[in-house]
């Protein structure tokens, strides 16, 4: 085969067809290399190459929180737009709506203790007095085997000694949350009863003060149960305190809410401390208070009111026009 190629182009006549064929190419070859560099001289003459190149990059600046939605949809219910979920091969996964459960403490006060009405006007030689040491008696018998079984775990738990405890206890909480100490604040108080020292106390100034005690600090009930199972016990001791304070509140313009930091008054409060007993570095916590259904109503909270200007235009300022200067009005809520 390659011996009659050879043949083919040493015959003259077959050496012209093979160069009047390949002019159109060669000419064909020498047009575009002659286009391609007119290009390259075109774009090296071209005035946008002495700019700086600039790249535009899409950057999103703002989240939308809220998208509205859409209008007439095809499926409106959670029902209907499963069931497109499924139909497009996506699987929803199911959740499961449960508490978390924290095993620190207890959700609330067990057996809570129900303080005789009259508590601390009465004395011990009235008719009051009497029936008051008679209901004493009679919750001793339970808070006696509470007692056994804490000091199971905690050999060193008195009355006699717990209730000045409880007392400091009391006082350092108290002493953390005016100083806004919430790590500190953390160690004192259970989960629980966290939530209720802190809430509505933002954008606000506590000034509280302990004074004295006007009666020694008495253990009144102790008590003990299980969470979960039968080995996870907890213990709960309630404490008679009558103290005197000083409390006063300030909004976050300076102006007092309530109380008055001048002003002591005498509080008679049976506060409940917690202990996990199962842990052995657990220590006693503040769980919650004990309100008794005769206590006496609380202070009224005095909130200040703004009373707004007139309305201005774009182009005015409130210093130009002349403002009657009025005194906020308080109300009681």
């Amino acid at each position: 085969m390659w011996v009659a190629s050879e043949v083919r182009l040493r015959d003259p006549s077959m050496q012209f067809a093979w160069a009047k064929m390949a002019a159109p190419v060669q000419l064909s070859m020498a047009k575009g290399a002659l286009r391609l560099s007119l290009q390259s001289a075109e774009c090296l003459l071209n005035p946008a190459r002495l700019a700086a190149s600039s790249l535009v990059i899409p950057v999103r600046t703002k989240k939308r929180f809220f998208i509205p939605p859409s209008v007439n949809p095809k499926y409106v219910t959670p029902e209907q737009q499963q069931m497109h979920a499924r139909a497009a091969g996506i699987v929803i996964p199911y959740e499961k709506l449960v508490r978390p459960m924290n095993i620190a403490c207890t959700a609330g006060i067990f057996d809570p203790y129900v303080p005789p009405e009259g508590d601390a006007r009465s004395s011990s030689l009235s008719k009051e007095g009497l029936k008051q040491r008679t209901q004493q008696l009679k919750q001793t018998a339970a808070s006696q085997l509470a007692i056994r079984k804490i000091k199971d775990y905690d050999p060193n738990f008195s009355t006699k000694t717990f209730a000045v405890t409880a007392q400091e206890i009391f006082i350092e909480a108290h002493n953390s949350l005016t100083n806004f100490d919430k790590h500190k604040l953390h160690s004192l108080v259970t989960e629980r009863c966290y939530p209720d020292m802190v809430r509505g106390n933002r954008y606000k100034t506590i000034r509280w003060s302990f004074v004295e005690s006007l009666e020694p600090p008495r253990v009144v009930q102790v008590r003990s149960t299980d969470m979960v199972n039968k080995g996870n016990l907890y213990g709960q001791v309630t404490v008679r305190m009558h103290t005197r304070q000083t409390l006063a509140i300030y909004d976050r313009f300076g102006r007092l809410m309530y109380g008055g930091e001048e002003i002591p008054k005498d509080v008679l409060e049976y506060v409940v401390l917690e202990r996990h007993l199962v842990n052995p570095y657990g220590p006693w916590r503040l769980h919650g208070k004990i309100v008794p259904s005769w206590a006496p109503p609380k202070d009224a909270v005095m909130k200040t009111v703004m009373i707004p200007g007139p309305p201005l235009p774009p182009s005015q300022e409130y210093e130009e026009i002349s403002i009657p200067q009025a005194t906020p009005t308080q109300q009681t809520v």
